[in-house]
């Protein structure tokens, strides 16, 4: 791929045709994943070492660890954000080979029809993973987790586990339950923008 083609790919990405898309982008692009790469580190980096049980032992808290984390949330938050990410990597790495200009995809149907598909396809996969994290880290972190141990043949099949730091984790539950809400109002606002543009309601870049 040629440098141009890439030049236009990255601009194509940092400065998407519609005034919405801008702002998703310095949203999605700056405080998300700031937040996750800063704060998530900071409130999950070590929350390994100080899940403990009773008994108090590297095995049983190893193995009740793995059923209370199947999948860590720093994980699964950076790879919702690259999945949600492709849609318009796609759509701006196909403009880019065409040579379309970013003032030009709004002006012909098929390009805006495209530009219009990867955004409902963002808002797609931001439900998607929204209901994932419903599923696997609920709404609030509970102090206790009950542990089921028997697959380990322990005298007791159920023991409990303390939760470190469970309020600070619950409040960054909540906090990326609201980026992902943003996210899918800014997407959902940027189609109405688009569609705004072309009917001529609003002047086009």
């Amino acid at each position: 791929m040629s440098p141009n083609y890439i030049r236009s790919f990255s601009e194509g990405c940092l400065r998407p045709p519609t005034v919405i898309g801008q702002f998703h982008t310095l949203f999605f692009g700056s405080i998300r994943m700031f937040f996750l790469g800063v704060l998530g580190f900071a409130v999950y980096g070590n929350e390994a070492l100080h899940f403990s049980c009773d008994p108090d032992k590297r095995e049983v808290n190893l193995f009740c660890y793995n059923q209370f984390r199947p999948i860590t949330p720093q994980v699964f938050w950076a790879l919702q954000l690259v999945i949600v990410l492709v849609p318009g990597a796609f759509f701006h790495l196909y403009a880019a080979c065409k040579s379309i200009k970013q003032e030009d995809i709004l002006q012909k149907s098929s390009y805006t029809g495209f530009y219009i598909f990867s955004v409902f396809l963002r808002i797609v996969l931001e439900v998607v993973a929204f209901w994932l994290q419903i599923q696997l880290f609920g709404f609030k972190v509970n102090t206790i987790y009950m542990c089921d141990v028997g697959a380990l043949d322990k005298k007791f099949n159920i023991t409990r586990c303390m939760v470190p730091e469970h309020f600070e984790k619950t409040i960054f539950l909540i906090a990326m339950y609201t980026f992902t809400v943003i996210t899918v109002i800014l997407c959902v606002a940027e189609i109405f923008e688009i569609s705004c543009r072309r009917l001529g309601f609003l002047k086009t870049q």
